[in-house]
């Protein structure tokens, strides 16, 4: 089976994360913030494993593990932000999470 060359891997990771820091610049929505934040961390995952691969290591499958934790546990305290953003007001725009200081 033939192997994909790694320039195209880190071509593809870096298509991915510049579309999620694009799309992190031009959203003001919380939901669609979050979710630039998931594609730019799985490109960064991508080009690990892609680098693993390459070098015949471990590494960066184990790193990529760490990625998806920290992805999880982002996600999981996005969504408390996103509900508590909700249920004060009913937009859910990242400009309106400056009044819920205090």
């Amino acid at each position: 089976m033939p192997q994909v060359p790694m320039q195209h891997v880190l071509i593809l990771a870096a298509i991915l994360f510049t579309l999620g820091l694009a799309g992190l610049m031009t959203r003001r929505n919380l939901i669609f913030t979050l979710l630039c934040i998931e594609i730019m961390l799985n490109a960064s995952g991508l080009a690990f494993v892609a680098a693993g691969s390459r070098w015949g290591q471990p590494d960066g499958q184990v790193m990529f593990l760490f990625i998806l934790a920290m992805a999880a546990a982002e996600v999981s305290v996005g969504l408390a932000l996103v509900l508590l953003l909700h249920k004060s007001q009913a937009a859910l725009d990242v400009d309106a999470a400056s009044e819920l200081r205090g």
